[in-house]
């Protein structure tokens, strides 16, 4: 450890930090902000009225997330406005490291996730799906680049999930179609939270269907179950005074993907292959924030294991004897500090540093197809500052600059960027403010991509950083029952560092390429005084990529995104149906021209029955209108669960 690193990790310990942006700040109003809506304090880590910041935000609540009936994070987002929904499988499941997406403004590869503040992705992978629903304050999502203010991978988007400060004594316990079980307690008070939750999908269900190729020739073709799908979720938050807190989380995820053979006939009904992926990670913090200081501690694990017998060949031929096993570790630890400076009336300077240790261990593992174990590791550095100045009573600037490098990569594998922002916020009367935004954003290599994580990926030792710039022009209008928001952006994108499947040899690579989108957001929340509430909001964008391979421009994700909601409450019953539509839509394979697809169209509706204080029943449906919609957009298709149920009981003592 040089000085360097010496000094950062001792300034940390002095400083230790804070549920940073800050849990404790997020989850307080005051009286003048909440006629302004909601305060967002992720977007320029400094709390702001929602309709004051300079930027296209969301605020997902708790009481949004229970009357969605979302039961982790990833269902909470999956209908959101401007979000892409992916996944492998029902109830968030996921193979190994193909964890459900969130895709903001079609750059695939571009979400940061926050956990209070602090990065939780390894290796640029997350499972949104791992975080229960009823531990989660408030989501806040920042649509367009964050590098300069969080570093690299917030190119199309932060989302920070911010969870509760203590816990009642509940318990519950819930079950469903398809093998369906959800059991889930916490004991605590208003300092002290401790959780636990349990997720349960028992039965197969098919997921996919795909064509088996060998030398680019199709030679069969095959169907996917997924079953056996758990999620175990504890948490430990403490809040040790009113500056500092502390948060344990462990997450245990498993599933069985199962590929059977539909033709040729010869083989129809035979077990093609078969993964068991177990997934645990260990996430702890401490957190820090008096107003003035801010910083955050934490701690990152994750061990993915997949295992299987491999039944047969690319070529459709029986390979009984072969299997199937890989094991990977990561860990990330690191530290964020943060002070804010009020140099004079209307003029203020936050100004901080990140450190983040980053280590990638391929390991051994009894009958693999990896041949080498590995272990890989550097350091990722920033500092950043970002001046905010009034010009005027209604007219505010904001700068923001960061440079970020890495040191101690193997075979001195390092990067660098510099990076910097514009914002300019002009208030047209006390409920309308209209903003422009320009930004730059950058993602480093990732290990998985410069070594290669399996047999299957072939090292790119010499990929370049992604860089982007995106820019925004956008309005917001809090005027009585109505909160509407509107952005029109463009995304230009350099080097942009995606996967490509090559068929004949039966392997991927990764390469750089370009990425652009344009598009328009609108929405509208409406609150009314009666028993009816609603949301709805319309995108339409161009994503598109020109890749090495194909050397034109080609279309990505979809075109028109639709989503809305509506609540009924009176009484003790409240009742609520949320959708979300995606239409003008293309599968993009890496060798070959997009193709269009059908729509796809998530729907729930969730209903909240409290006979009194202390009883709560909630009955919620999946997929409504029980489509087979494909909820993948490459080369792979991956459905949609057919029509569930959950049915919840849940008792405060």
């Amino acid at each position: 450890m040089n000085h360097r690193e010496k000094a950062c990790l001792l300034l940390s310990l002095l400083t230790a930090g804070s549920l940073y942006p800050g849990c404790a700040a997020a989850e307080e109003t005051t009286t003048g902000a909440q006629d302004l809506g909601e305060v967002v304090v992720t977007a320029n880590r400094t709390r702001q009225p929602d309709v004051a910041v300079p930027a296209a935000t969301k605020v997902i609540t708790a009481r949004d997330i229970e009357k969605s009936g979302a039961q982790n994070a990833g269902e909470a987002l999956a209908k959101t406005d401007g979000i892409t929904y992916a996944a492998f499988g029902p109830n968030g499941a996921a193979m190994g490291t193909m964890s459900n997406d969130v895709v903001i403004r079609g750059v695939g590869n571009g979400t940061l996730i926050l956990l209070n503040g602090q990065p939780v992705s390894w290796r640029g992978k997350y499972d949104l799906s791992s975080i229960p629903a009823a531990s989660i304050a408030r989501i806040e999502v920042v649509k367009g680049s964050g590098s300069v203010l969080y570093g690299s991978e917030a190119m199309g988007g932060v989302v920070n999930i911010i969870t509760k400060k203590g816990a009642a004594n509940t318990a519950t316990a819930g079950i469903g179609n398809s093998g369906q079980h959800h059991y889930a307690g916490s004991v605590g008070d208003d300092r002290l939270a401790i959780t636990y939750d349990f997720l349960q999908w028992k039965h197969g269900v098919d997921v996919s269907k795909s064509d088996v190729t060998s030398r680019g020739k199709v030679t069969g073709s095959t169907k996917t179950t997924v079953s056996g799908i758990e999620k175990r979720a504890i948490g430990l938050t403490y809040q040790l005074n009113p500056q500092l807190s502390f948060l344990y989380q462990y997450l245990d995820t498993r599933d069985t993907y199962a590929r059977w053979v539909t033709s040729p006939e010869t083989y129809a009904g035979q077990l093609y292959n078969a993964r068991s992926y177990k997934k645990q990670r260990h996430i702890a913090q401490l957190n820090y924030d008096d107003g003035v200081y801010r910083g955050g501690l934490y701690f990152n694990s994750g061990t993915v294991v997949s295992v299987g017998p491999s039944n047969f060949s690319a070529a459709m031929k029986p390979t009984p004897d072969s299997f199937y096993q890989t094991r990977e570790k990561n860990i990330t630890c690191g530290l964020d500090l943060q002070r804010k400076w009020n140099l004079a009336a209307g003029t203020n300077l936050i100004a901080g540093m990140d450190w983040q240790r980053e280590s990638f261990e391929r390991l051994p593992a009894h009958n693999t197809t990896v041949k080498q174990a590995g272990s890989y590791s550097r350091n990722n550095w920033g500092i950043f500052a970002q001046l905010t100045h009034d010009f005027t009573p209604k007219d505010t600037g904001i700068i923001g600059m960061r440079e970020t490098w890495t040191s101690g990569a193997n075979d001195d594998q390092n990067y660098h960027n510099f990076s910097a922002s514009g914002q300019w916020l002009h208030r047209m009367d006390k409920e309308n403010n209209w903003y422009v935004n320009i930004a730059q954003s950058f993602i480093m290599p990732k290990f998985a991509q410069i070594y290669g994580a399996s047999q299957q990926a072939v090292p790119a030792e010499h990929l370049k950083p992604q860089k982007g710039i995106n820019y925004e022009l956008g309005w917001k209008q809090n005027h009585g029952a109505h909160e509407w928001r509107l952005a029109l952006f463009h995304m230009d994108i350099d080097d942009n560092i995606a996967a490509s499947w090559n068929s004949a040899k039966s392997d991927y690579t990764y390469a750089n390429e370009d990425f652009r989108n344009t598009g328009l957001e609108l929405s509208d929340k409406i609150s009314t005084s009666g028993s009816m509430s609603y949301h709805w909001g319309i995108t339409w964008q161009n994503p598109e990529i020109r890749a090495s391979s194909k050397g034109y421009w080609d279309r990505k994700y979809g075109r028109l995104q639709l989503t809305g909601g509506a609540s009924y409450r009176s009484g003790k019953l409240t009742s609520t149906l949320d959708a979300s539509y995606l239409g003008y839509r293309v599968q993009a394979p890496t060798q070959e021209h997009s193709y269009a697809i059908k729509p796809y169209l998530l729907t729930t509706w969730n209903t909240i029955y409290q006979p009194d204080d202390r009883q709560k029943i909630t009955l919620t449906v999946n997929n409504l209108l029980d489509r087979h919609d494909i909820i993948s957009h490459s080369t792979s298709r991956y459905y949609c669960a057919p029509a569930s149920y959950m049915l919840n009981y849940t008792y405060q003592f």
